[in-house]
C-alpha cells in the first residue's frame, strides 16, 4: 500500500526489496512491543484461566497454569499488517503466503478456542485430530493451485524441482496429483512440526527464526540470477521481501514476551499459522528441501512424536504391552525427563537449528 504509493510518486528507493524487507521488519517489530503489554492482559482477562496444561507434559509444566494463550492472534496481525503496508500490492506470491498465513491460524484458533473452553487437561482436548488435518488438507489443495499458477512459463505445471537442475514434472506423465500430495507433506508437515515445537518457552521463536533467515537468502537467490546455483530464478517472487521481513520481526517481537517465564503462548493460532506460511513460501520459491534441511531440528522434534506413538502402538498390538523410545515425546519432553533444565533444552535446540540452517545455506549454494 506505502510502498506502491511511495513508488507512484517517484521515490524509487522503495523498489528495493531490502528497503520493503527493512521497513516491514521494522513496522512489525513495533507493533509487537507496543501492544504486547495490552495485548497480554486482553487475553488474560478474556481466558480467565488460560490455556490448560495437559496432563501428558512433565510436572514441571504445571506450574505455568493460568498463563494465557492464542500470542499468535497478535503475530498474524502485525504481520499482515506491516506485510500490507509495504508490499508491493500486486504481489501475488505475496498475498498466497499471507493467505496462507490466516488460514491455518483460523484453523488454529478454533483449536486453541475449543481447549480453552473447555479447560480439559486431556492431550485431545482441542480439535479432533482427522477433523484439523482435513482442514489442512482443503488449505494445502487449494495453496498448492494458486502456488503452481504463481509459476513463470519455464517451470512445468505440477513439477517438483530439486535444486534448479533437476525438474520432475509430474503433469507430463499423468501423475499430477502427486504434486499436491508433495505440497501435503511441505505444507502440513511444516504446520505440524511448528505446532508439536511450540512446547518449551520461547522454543518456537529460536527455531523458527534460522528457517526464515535461509528462506530469505534463497528468496534473494531467487530474484538474482546467477547468484546461487541451487535456486531458480522466480522473479515474480520478489514481492515476499516485505512479508519475510514482517514475519522476522513479529517473531522477534513475540520472543520479548515469550521469553521463559513466558508471559503468553503462542498457541495453535500462531504455530499452525507460521507453519503453514513457512512450507507456503517454501513452495513458492521452489526451496522445499532446503527448508526441510533448515527447519531439521523441528523435523526431529516431529518424528520423536510419530516414532513413539508408533512404536506404543505396534508393540501393544503385539505383545499387549506397549513400549516407548522416549521417556516422553516430543523430543523436549524427554530431556525435561532426564532433568535438564528448560532453559538449557531451548538454547541447545537453537544451537542445533543454527547448525541445520548453516548446512542449508551451503547446499543452496553449492548442491
Amino acid at each position: 500500500m506505502l510502498t506502491d504509493f511511495l513508488i507512484s510518486n517517484n521515490i524509487q528507493f522503495f523498489t528495493s526489496g531490502w528497503v520493503q524487507f527493512a521497513t516491514s521488519f521494522g513496522l512489525s517489530f513495533c507493533i509487537m512491543l507496543l501492544f504486547g503489554n495490552s495485548f497480554v492482559r486482553l487475553m488474560r482477562k478474556w481466558q480467565g484461566q488460560g490455556q490448560p496444561i495437559s496432563e501428558n507434559v512433565p510436572l514441571e509444566h504445571r506450574k505455568k497454569v493460568g498463563t494465557p494463550s492464542m500470542g499468535g492472534i497478535l503475530i498474524v496481525l502485525s504481520i499482515l499488517v506491516a506485510s500490507i503496508f509495504f508490499m508491493p500490492m500486486n504481489s501475488i506470491p505475496a498475498w498466497i503466503a499471507l493467505g496462507a498465513l490466516v488460514a491455518f491460524g483460523m484453523i488454529g484458533f478454533a483449536d486453541d478456542y475449543k481447549k480453552i473452553k473447555s479447560q480439559s487437561k486431556k492431550a485431545s482436548n482441542g480439535l479432533s485430530p482427522s477433523l484439523r488435518l482435513l482442514l489442512e488438507a482443503i488449505c494445502v489443495v487449494i495453496l498448492a493451485y494458486f502456488v503452481n499458477k504463481t509459476m513463470p512459463g519455464y517451470v512445468p505445471s505440477l513439477s517438483i524441482v530439486l535444486g534448479s537442475s533437476i525438474v520432475l514434472p509430474l503433469d507430463a506423465v499423468g501423475l499430477g496429483f502427486l504434486y499436491y500430495v508433495f505440497a501435503y507433506f511441505v505444507i502440513c508437515g511444516s504446520a505440524n512440526a511448528t505446532n508439536i515445537t511450540d512446547g518449551l518457552d520461547g522454543m518456537l521463536s529460536k527455531l523458527y527464526l534460522p528457517v526464515l533467515i535461509v528462506l530469505v537468502v534463497a528468496l534473494y537467490g531467487a530474484t538474482r540470477i546467477g547468484f546461487m546455483d541451487a535456486v531458480m530464478f522466480l522473479p515474480q517472487a520478489s514481492g515476499l521481501y516485505a512479508v519475510l521481513g514482517a514475519a522476522f520481526g513479529a517473531v522477534l517481537g513475540f520472543l520479548w514476551f515469550n521469553a521463559k517465564p513466558a508471559s503468553i503462548f503462542m498457541g495453535d493460532v500462531g504455530s499452525l499459522a507460521l507453519g503453514g506460511f513457512m512450507g507456503t513460501v517454501a513452495m513458492l520459491l521452489k526451496s522445499e528441501i532446503i527448508m526441510g534441511v533448515a527447519a531439521g531440528m523441528m523435523v526431529l522434534i516431529l518424528l520423536s512424536s510419530f516414532i513413539q506413538t508408533m512404536c506404543f502402538k505396534i508393540t501393544r498390538k503385539i505383545t499387549g504391552t506397549g513400549k516407548r523410545v522416549f521417556l516422553r515425546a516430543p523430543l523436549h519432553h524427554h530431556f525435561e525427563e532426564l532433568g535438564w533444565p528448560e532453559t538449557k533444552i531451548v538454547d541447545r535446540f537453537f544451537v542445533i537449528s543454527i547448525l541445520f540452517a548453516g548446512l542449508a545455506l551451503i547446499l543452496l549454494k553449492f548442491a
